[in-house]
């Protein structure tokens, strides 16, 4: 019986994705639930798992943009699993190390280019040193080391200083594709990549967008950190970060402004209506080795520091290692990103759909400002710059500038967190 291997739906609104990654190949045997290949989608990369057992056939390729409910393969189910060899069996070496080898190469990162090259090259790719973003290994380094070019293999534990000097010159050679190479690269934009810049976009296009900023001295915060952060991480099992101060006070905000924490739709006449909400789902801007994406923390004004530390610890390891599902990134009512972790001193940041307002947080640096204790006199303190983006159809200058300050004083005295003030 041969039972086709079909694209399942993996979402309300993803119609389509691209095979990223064969997890077997032409021949191999799978049981039922063994994991048969990575599907890309413009949201999210899911798991297609094998619903029976038997033989794998694929017929797409890595890289073929396929539609949900395409068939990209079919299961002989007739065929029987194979039988293990016994324990005196004798195995041929070279068989051996081979399984040895595609073992490995399915867990290093490579773009589906670069395994067809190596494939058609003969080329071991997990002792390639990757040179493409997140640390992918691109066609361009299979060529090259198949080529003798300088593309220096996986470093092992036993390499010199030395040959570490050699290898990052090698490498940065082969990046710039040598000395006066005039090289040309393209390499397709993946689904999310795509995704994210038509959302960009779009909020360009479709809102009324403005930023006001502000400054906030980050003493108090850190103050709180240094004398707690000891007994928090004890208590807790997780660190004490910035994250959830602001949080914590973008929540106050939004309850004290609803108007930043709603949205504009189309009512059952399809007439503009804004739409308000009671809750607080803080969508959180978290950089993926493939590409920005951006989890919930759903009722985060119920959540106290430990519990919103936890939640955005949790969402960035799964980012982190593609775990992220369509649900971590459903709905979300207002955003924070944190452009301060890369060196960001100042940023606009845009509206993420259909929200109307985000705020960004920068680099925190020491400046000259004057002390709000003794006015007058010029103190060194570590400041942050703020911005907030926000939809200027439904929330007045006013209305943003107030909130940001309300942000402001929040972080400045914390204690107004803890008084609901």
């Amino acid at each position: 019986m041969a039972t086709p291997i079909v694209i399942p739906p993996v979402g309300e609104s993803i119609t389509s994705g691209v095979i990223q990654t064969w997890r077997v190949k032409d021949g191999d045997y799978a049981q039922r639930d063994d994991v048969l290949l990575d599907l890309e989608t413009d949201k999210i990369t899911v798991e297609l798992r094998a619903t029976a057992a038997g033989i794998v056939h694929p017929e797409a390729k890595e890289g073929d943009q396929v539609d949900v409910g395409a068939k990209v393969g079919w299961i002989d189910e007739t065929a029987t699993a194979p039988t293990p060899s016994g324990a005196n069996a004798a195995k041929p070496e070279p068989a051996a190390t081979t399984v040895v080898q595609e073992s490995r190469a399915e867990s290093v990162r490579a773009t589906p280019l670069a395994r067809k090259a190596a494939e058609e090259r003969g080329v071991d790719i997990s002792k390639l040193r990757a040179t493409g973003p997140g640390e992918r290994i691109r066609e361009q380094d299979v060529i090259n080391y198949a080529k003798g070019g300088a593309i220096a293999p996986a470093a092992g534990p036993a390499m010199n200083a030395e040959k570490n000097i050699a290898a990052v010159d090698a490498v940065s050679q082969v990046r710039s594709g040598g000395p006066g190479s005039r090289q040309i690269t393209r390499e397709r934009m993946s689904m999310l990549r795509q995704r994210v810049a038509s959302r960009l976009v779009e909020a360009q296009h479709t809102a009324a967008m403005l930023t006001t900023f502000n400054e906030c001295d980050m003493s108090a915060v850190l103050a709180y950190r240094a004398k707690y952060k000891e007994d928090f991480e004890k208590r807790f099992g997780v660190g004490l970060g910035f994250m959830s101060f602001f949080v914590k006070a973008a929540c106050s905000a939004l309850q004290s402004f609803p108007l930043v924490n709603a949205s504009i739709v189309a009512d059952e006449k399809g007439h503009p209506a804004i739409e308000k909400h009671d809750y607080c789902d803080i969508a959180i801007a978290v950089a993926s080795p493939k590409g920005l994406v951006v989890p919930v923390i759903r009722n985060a004004e119920l959540l106290n520091f430990a519990q919103i530390e936890q939640a955005v610890k949790d969402l960035a390891t799964k980012a982190k290692d593609g775990k992220i599902t369509l649900e971590d990134m459903t709905g979300g009512t207002f955003t924070i990103t944190n452009g301060g972790i890369f060196g960001s001193l100042m940023s606009t940041p845009i509206l993420n759909p259909p929200q109307s307002g985000i705020l960004g947080m920068h680099a925190i640096k020491n400046r000259a400002v004057e002390n709000p204790e003794k006015p007058g006199e010029v103190v060194i303190r570590p400041m942050m710059y703020l911005a907030l983006s926000y939809d200027h159809r439904i929330i007045d200058g006013a209305e943003a500038v107030q909130f940001l300050v309300r942000i402001k004083n929040s972080i400045e005295d914390p204690r107004r967190l803890l008084l609901e003030l």
